[in-house]
């Protein structure tokens, strides 16, 4: 059948392209193995003298084929990642049958879906079951699960089971999804996902704006939007499933088919759930099928040995091809290889319960027994490689010293003969072995463990001596993934502590995989590099935890500066300065904080307890001791003054989700995903009395407050709210009325009632007396806009009772409890979910944990943020006031719990002092700050004006009727002119109190300038306009939005203007007409800056783009590199709010969210100081451009030296 006229065209279309880039030689070996292409068809064109040349002859001779050489074509370059060119060419894809689908092919392989092994035996009857379940959600999410034994075929089958077109268009037209887990923990599972999110992203017609998630809760939340939203009727396929808490990340409400050997693993999901057990093997005739087809020889031509073979295999699909690689290429040793099974010679030291191994020895020993000597030794090296990992052929390259087209050829050797497995979905291909392959290994040569791991590091010591590995090198992220694990099970120690105690390796290792791997790997390897040096291990895994959502920024920002924000006294520090003292010689920017000593730290006391998430944190009611418990299974109480640890005990089987002490700190209740209720003395090991009336995961614990009447609540994903009187031994009552889960529950401060926070929705309030349903609050009625569903996480009664506060999504509620009315919306950033909340038991304060890493403190009465506290390295997920509200607690997935002592009254701010943003800077003439001003003039909230010589109030001038905005003194001292939101402008004799008022503004006056000669004054409004000493310019309206900022050329010649209507303009001095008007911002321009030459203007915009003009003739001289964007956030972290130039006119520095400099020839960031607040308002700078000064958000005040 000749090529449809729609491919045909589609063709003709894109042959331009196709040209360009394609390399044919790639194309062409997968069109050959699809039969569309033959061979002498390939090696005429392989013949062409040039790339271009073949490329240009395969597609002449496209042209002339049909439509299976199309979709073939098209097949292959998705499956050689050109999937630009892919694209172009889907939509014409000819007639498939009866429908114009994508081919599974293309589908299955985009999707990760593994190909066919090399020999395959179909097995219809279990296929068919398969699909028979997964046919069973198409109409509603569900789980299909796939158990048994290890080697019995599962992943095969579930790939075949996929492989059915109908199957796909009418169940799961979202397209299938196939993930590997295996063995992980949460770092590896938070890769896994973040590469998925990846690809489902990917395949989406409009660009992601997302950043990767940045940890486990993030990345399972962004995987159920893109399932339920974008994809809901995908289909993902988890091979290899071994841990019901990975299983759980995955719960989402999707359509899920997954392997396992362990068939309870989904009773610890929600869903339907369907079953398909694969029995221990392949029956006689499918074994005798591979042993066929390996030997090439018909069923009935195998001789007697065969049946034999295939019954001592236990008809493993894995051991029966070993054996038929091996009869492959002797074909004569049937009864040879049948002694070897028989006999049993290799015996594993170590047995499973599960399986029998004896026939996978036999054939694995047998397998390896005819290698060469030679590559008998390099597989025995492959024992190091962890479980589930995928190699490319570089490491193994590094690791034997052979060229790796040499290495490529000994695996394919490997694959053959079925000891090793090839995923050749990637470029460059990815090599692994089975798990079962794998503990054959080790346990053969356990001995040699440590050696084998030896000779790993040193030959990456040999072959990177010069440096490590970059991103660009094939073998790049094993090498920084895994040596440390490398070196440790060498017990090469020392050589561990030199690369964990190093800031270069931090900088490496936090670019390429991100922060948490480095949190994961101080943690793991914390009691063997504490061995060394505990405090600098401390001051490492300290640093990260501070820095770790800068080190997610992008682009990546520079270790060396984020590093000399560290105490004095930390050796992260100490590397810093040097680093950056050799590196300054270069010309290269770094910049130290001097009076970062002066900053107090909330942090009191910063703990790492448990391996893994910690969940729940809470203080005893004495508030000396903590508890937390999380993944780990475990629950810990340490003081609450130092952190030492007062008792550890294995709680659950399962996570510890929520701990809790009782109002006389005499027991302490722990809850868990394994459906028990635990409660037992806080520093004994005295038996626990455990309750189970919970049919799900119990979610949270608490006490009542006092111990008049001593109540336990708990609350469940079964959705009953149960209360226990510890007295007796089972639950007092059982609370209806949720009919999804429920996630929290809190006594009022009187204990007359409790507080319910569901899924559905709803905060529910029970009569504690009766146990009856007092009211409903519906949470989700403010939410009415969205579809989606509103999960209520938690609530909590404030001080006096009458308010109760609930989380959901990014808000806290605040609402009467009387009339149920809202009082209070508290909106966080909209990037970022509220984990959880607390009131204060003393006073108005309320603490809100976010999934930004984030603790913010609100003043309830006055609807005010207070505080805003960075430090954790991922999601928070509880917060805590002590009784008596002087400290407050959180914990993280992060694995950390920080204990904050506050000055309740005083709470505001991580700085001793908060300070105003509206500053004003003194420099000496050797660039540093000076500390003693002759006059200070501070504007107030009410209108007056305060002169302060010498610290000491001198003149109070009343007469502005609204907050002044700007103050600044004639160069003789004698004059002072302010600025007020009353639309006026002052100016004052202020010895005497002498006032002249200017008008004309309609608006709030923000700033004002002073030219040259202190004669002419130059003031600028949100109205628009812009005034010289009170007489408006002839174009009245010098913008149609409001004038942002103002600046005048350092020859007063010029002065330029921006404004909220997205342009700047150039103005004369003397003439006051518009010289050039200055547009191509997508945003309100900001702020403006002539260089000291007056050549060049630079201007800022909300978006975070800075653009450089010439002064000269308007036009664009670059745009500042928009390499900054992150996610949604702006260029710059914020408003570009202040700009200035260097003496030389070769730096600029601006500030926004955070603090840049740049260089003006080339646009390009060359340095980025991260601040702990955000929103920096000006910055001051001296005159030979050393040091630097500003305020941020929360009032901490920054002085800046360059560091040379």
């Amino acid at each position: 059948m000749a090529l449809e006229e729609g491919a045909r065209s589609c063709l003709l279309r894109s042959r331009h392209r196709l040209e360009q880039d394609i390399k044919p030689s790639y194309l062409m070996d997968h069109m050959v193995s699809d039969g569309v292409l033959t061979v002498d068809e390939e090696e005429r064109i392989r013949t062409q003298p040039t790339r271009k040349d073949q490329a240009v002859a395969l597609l002449e001779l496209l042209l002339r084929k049909d439509n299976r050489a199309y979709i073939s074509f098209y097949n292959a370059m998705v499956k050689e990642a050109y999937n630009d060119l892919a694209n172009l060419l889907h939509r014409d894809l000819p007639l498939s049958g009866s429908s114009t689908s994508m081919p599974f092919y293309s589908r299955g392989s985009e999707g990760g879906v593994p190909q066919r092994p090399v020999v395959f035996v179909s097995r219809p009857e279990l296929v068919n079951r398969v699909r028979e379940k997964l046919y069973r959600l198409q109409k509603e999410p569900g789980w299909v699960t796939v158990f048994g034994m290890a080697g019995s075929g599962k992943s095969v089958l579930a790939a075949e089971a996929a492989r059915h077109h109908g199957l796909l268009e009418e169940c799961f037209p979202g397209g299938i999804h196939w993930l590997s887990i295996g063995q992980l923990d949460k770092p590896d599972l938070l890769v896994k996902i973040q590469l998925l999110c990846f690809r489902l992203e990917q395949s989406l017609d409009s660009q992601s704006l997302h950043r990767t998630p940045n940890t486990l809760d993030e990345a399972k939340e962004r995987l159920r939007f893109l399932m339920l939203r974008r994809y809901p009727r995908a289909l993902l396929i988890l091979d290899d499933i071994w841990d019901s808490t990975v299983l759980k990340a995955f719960d989402l409400h999707c359509r899920i088919l997954l392997t396992t050997r362990n068939r309870s693993l989904t009773n610890s999901v929600s869903g339907a759930i369907y079953e398909v057990e694969v029995e221990s093997g392949l029956d006689e005739n499918k074994g005798m099928e591979i042993l066929a087809l390996y030997t090439n020889t018909k069923l009935h031509g195998l001789p007697e040995e065969a049946r034999s073979i295939v019954r001592e295999c236990k008809g493993s699909p894995l051991v029966v091809s070993l054996i038929g690689a091996l009869l492959k290429e002797k074909p004569n040793r049937w009864p040879y290889y049948l002694r070897q099974l028989q006999q049993k010679q290799f015996k594993r030291i170590r047995k499973s319960s599960s399986y029998d191994y004896d026939a996978l020895d036999q054939a694995m020993a047998a397998s390896i027994e005819v290698l060469p000597d030679e590559h008998r030794e390099l597989y025995k090296d492959l024992t190091v490689l962890e479980k589930d990992i995928r190699v490319p052929a570089k490491v193994l390259s590094v690791l034997w010293e052979l060229e790796p087209e040499e290495v490529e050829d000994i695996l394919e050797e490997f694959v053959n003969k079925s000891l090793l497995f090839v995923d050749s979905h990637n470029k460059p291909y990815l090599y692994y072995l089975h798990d079962l392959q794998l503990d054959f290994l080790v346990e053969q040569n356990r001995t040699q463990l440590e050696s084998l791991h030896k000779k790993v590091v040193h030959q990456y010591q040999q072959h990177y001596r010069d440096g490590p590995p970059t991103s660009g090198d094939e073998d790049c992220l094993y090498w920084i993934r895994f040596l440390t694990y490398h070196m440790a099970k060498a017990n090469l120690f020392q050589e561990l502590y030199s690369l964990m105690f190093s800031l270069d390796w931090v900088s490496t290792k936090a670019q390429l995989m991100g922060p948490a791997f480095l949190i994961n790997d101080y943690v793991e390897y914390g009691p063997i590099l504490d061995k060394e040096n505990c405090e600098v291990r401390s001051q490492f895994q300290e640093f990260l935890s501070l820095s770790g959502h800068q080190l997610e920024q992008r682009p990546f920002p520079d270790v060396v500066q984020l590093a000399l924000s560290q105490p004095h006294t930390s050796e992260v520090y100490r590397q810093a300065l040097l680093q950056a003292r050799d590196q300054a010689g270069t010309g290269k920017l770094y910049f130290e904080w001097l009076n970062k000593s002066s900053v107090e730290s909330l942090s009191r006391l910063v703990i790492h307890p448990h391996q893994g998430s910690i969940y729940s944190a809470c203080f005893s009611q004495d508030g000396a001791k903590i508890a937390s418990s999380g993944a780990s299974k475990t629950l810990k109480v340490f003081k609450s003054t130092s952190g030492e640890k007062l008792a550890e005990i294995q709680a659950h089987d399962d996570e510890v989700l929520c701990c809790a002490f009782s109002p006389d700190d005499r027991l302490l209740a722990t809850c868990s995903s394994d459906r028990k209720v635990k409660v037992r003395p806080p520093q004994t090991r005295k038996k626990e009395s455990a309750r189970k009336e919970h049919e799900e995961q119990v979610n949270h614990c608490q006490f009542t407050n006092t111990t008049r009447s001593l109540l336990l609540a708990t609350c469940s994903n079964d959705n009953f709210l149960n209360l226990w009187n510890l007295n007796k031994p089972s639950s007092q009552n059982t609370m209806f009325g949720h009919f999804k889960p429920v996630n929290h529950c809190c006594f009022s401060p009187d204990d007359t009632y409790v507080s319910t926070s569901s899924n559905d929705g709803t905060v529910k309030l029970f009569q504690v007396a009766s146990a009856n349903e007092w009211k409903t609050i519906s949470v989700s009625d403010v939410f009415a806009e969205s579809d989606e569903d509103v999960l209520v996480k938690c609530s909590t009664w404030t001080a006096d009772g009458k308010r109760i506060v609930c989380a959901a999504r990014n808000a806290a509620l605040v609402f009467d409890v009387e009339t149920s009315e809202m009082l209070l919306e508290i909106r966080t950033n909209r990037l970022s979910t509220v984990q959880y909340c607390h009131a204060c038991p003393t006073s108005n304060l309320l603490a809100i944990a976010l999934s930004n890493y984030t603790v913010e403190l609100w003043d309830l009465e006055a609807n005010k943020k207070m505080a805003d506290c960075s430090g954790h390295l991922s999601w928070v997920q509880r917060v805590q006031f002590s009784a008596d509200g002087s400290q407050l607690l959180s914990c993280s997935d992060d694995q950390t719990v920080r204990v904050c002592l506050w000055e309740t009254k005083k709470v505001h701010t991580s700085s001793a002092v908060c300070l105003k943003r509206d500053s004003d800077v003194l420099f000496n003439e050797d660039g540093r700050v000076s500390l003693r001003p002759s006059a200070v003039a501070l504007g107030q909230e009410d209108g007056t004006v305060l002169a302060l010589p010498s610290g000491e109030l001198l003149a109070a001038l009343p007469g502005h009727a609204k907050t002044v905005l700007h103050c600044r003194f004639s160069q003789d001292g004698r004059t002072l002119i302010t600025s007020s939101e009353d639309a006026t402008l002052r100016v004052w004799r202020w010895q005497s109190g002498e006032c002249k008022v200017l008008q004309g503004h309609k608006e709030q006056v923000r700033r004002f300038s002073l030219l040259a000669t202190d004669t002419r004054l130059l003031s600028w409004s949100f109205d628009g306009t812009v005034m010289v000493i009170g007489e408006k310019l002839q174009d009245i309206e010098a913008h149609r939005g409001a004038v942002l900022s103002c600046h005048v050329s350092p020859d007063a010649r010029h002065f330029a203007t921006t404004s909220a209507d997205k342009t700047a303009k150039l103005w004369h001095c003397e003439s006051w007409q518009c010289v050039h008007t200055l547009s191509g911002h997508q945003d309100c321009v900001r702020s403006c800056r002539f260089s000291w030459d007056n050549r060049r203007l630079a201007t800022g915009d909300d978006n975070g783009e800075i653009r450089l003009w010439s002064a000269e003739d308007g036009s664009l001289l670059r745009i500042c590199s928009r390499d900054g964007k992150d996610g949604m956030d702006s260029l710059h972290g914020g408003w570009v709010t202040d700009l200035h130039f260097s003496p030389d006119d070769s730096l600029l520095v601006s500030i926004g969210g955070y603090i840049k400099w740049w260089d003006v020839g080339k646009g390009e960031a060359l340095q980025t100081f991260f601040p702990t607040g955000t929103a920096l308002k000006r910055i001051h700078v001296s005159a030979d451009f050393s040091t630097f000064v500003t305020i941020d958000s929360i009032g901490i005040l920054y002085i800046l030296q360059r560091v040379l």
